[in-house]
């Protein structure tokens, strides 16, 4: 089971590990397997949240995310993204910006570094919403219950998350306008730049997002004419298959999890920076890291891991939030990448062993993994 879900993986690493050799011998193979583990590190939360939504969809769309999803992730994201970023903001044609990127690496990098505010104001807000989303829906399972129990509530106010995601990215803006005049007005424009960003962001999030809660939606009411049909499976022994996602809402699914896997590769893409500014050495690395995720995704997934431990997708939600106020933090200020991959770490790890704490007390008191939401709601 684990060569089957890792093995890909496991040849993407060896391959990857080999090319770097080629090269840039020894030094480009260090360089190389750090910056797979920093990916890796970095977007186990991504892990997290990926599994909870891809358990919803058919086995069809699963192959498709983790085919053409990871063209899209390693190719796209860790080799394509920085170039285009680049091309946009120094206003160079592709084939410049790839010249550039191969043959200047340090104003490459320094171009970069100058677009990192409009590239933290997108995926920081894109992320923010993801987190806001989940804190404030109404949930029978809950893990921190003296923070999820009374946002619950404040979640039935329409719109709630939108106001405060808006209010965020004022403040950002208007504090890095403030900051950049104090420092001789040098990024004035750039907080209009950060201001733009972050509402696309708040868009891109709204329209996928939106189109895949419809399509959800409409599968809820497949759903509820196949429950009888299940309780009558059951009754005659039979077990019958779960609806799946499939057709336009797994392919709207598919593409929210493709902008989500984005925004989470923000942080792992600028962060690279700090240990390397070759192009090269830079997509092997988080190219492996990234199929790492990808295989953690399915093999999350199969072994039913979110079912077993239930506030693990509880503590992946809260390193999103975490990460999303992290990325608006280093629009103006620097943090390191280690403390960026700590706290997701942390929050998971945390989440996990409230999990296990939770099993064993149901197994305690003789209850099934399906116990009430009374029992079972966490801290």
């Amino acid at each position: 089971m684990l060569l089957k879900t890792f093995g890909w993986s496991f040849a993407v690493t060896a391959l990857g590990l080999v090319a770097a050799v080629f090269y840039g011998g020894w030094e480009a193979f260090g360089v190389v397997a750090i910056l797979a583990v920093l990916e890796i590190s970095l977007s186990f939360d991504n892990a997290v949240v990926n599994a909870g939504i891809l358990k919803k969809m058919n086995a069809f769309w699963q192959k498709i995310f983790l085919t053409v999803g990871v063209l899209i992730a390693v190719f796209g994201m860790r080799l394509v993204f920085p170039v285009v970023i680049v091309a946009i903001t120094a206003k160079l044609n592709p084939y410049d910006a790839v010249h550039l990127a191969l043959t200047d690496k340090d104003q490459y990098q320094q171009l970069v570094t100058d677009a990192h505010p409009a590239i933290a104001a997108f995926g920081g807000m894109f992320l923010l919403m993801i987190f806001l989303d989940f804190i404030f829906e109404d949930r029978d399972i809950q893990w921190l219950r003296w923070i999820e129990r009374p946002l619950a509530k404040l979640g039935k106010v329409d719109m709630l998350s939108v106001c405060i995601a808006l209010i965020v990215l004022l403040i950002t803006s208007f504090t890095f306008a403030a900051h950049a005049h104090q420092h001789g007005g040098a990024h004035v424009d750039k907080a209009q730049t950060v201001l733009i960003s972050g509402i696309a962001g708040l868009i891109t999030y709204m329209i996928v997002g939106g189109l895949s809660g419809y399509f959800e939606d409409r599968l809820e009411e497949e759903e509820e004419r196949e429950h009888e049909e299940e309780e009558e499976a059951a009754r005659a022994g039979k077990k019958k298959s779960p609806v799946l996602l499939a057709g336009q809402a797994a392919f709207f699914m598919f593409l929210y999890l493709e902008v989500l896997d984005a925004s989470f590769s923000f942080d792992g893409v600028i962060g690279a920076f700090a240990i390397t500014n070759d192009i090269v050495m830079m997509a092997l690395g988080l190219g492996i890291g990234a199929m790492y995720v990808r295989s953690l995704t399915v093999y999350l997934v199969r072994q039913g891991t979110l079912d077993d431990y239930v506030y693990l997708e509880h503590g992946a939600h809260y390193a999103i939030g975490a990460l999303a106020v992290i990325l608006m933090v280093t629009i103006q200020h620097e943090i390191n990448e280690v403390i960026t991959g700590l706290v997701g770490v942390v929050l998971i790890a945390l989440s996990f062993w409230s999990s296990v704490r939770r099993n064993r007390a149901l197994e305690a008191a003789g209850e099934g993994s399906d116990a009430p939401a009374e029992v079972s709601s966490g801290v």
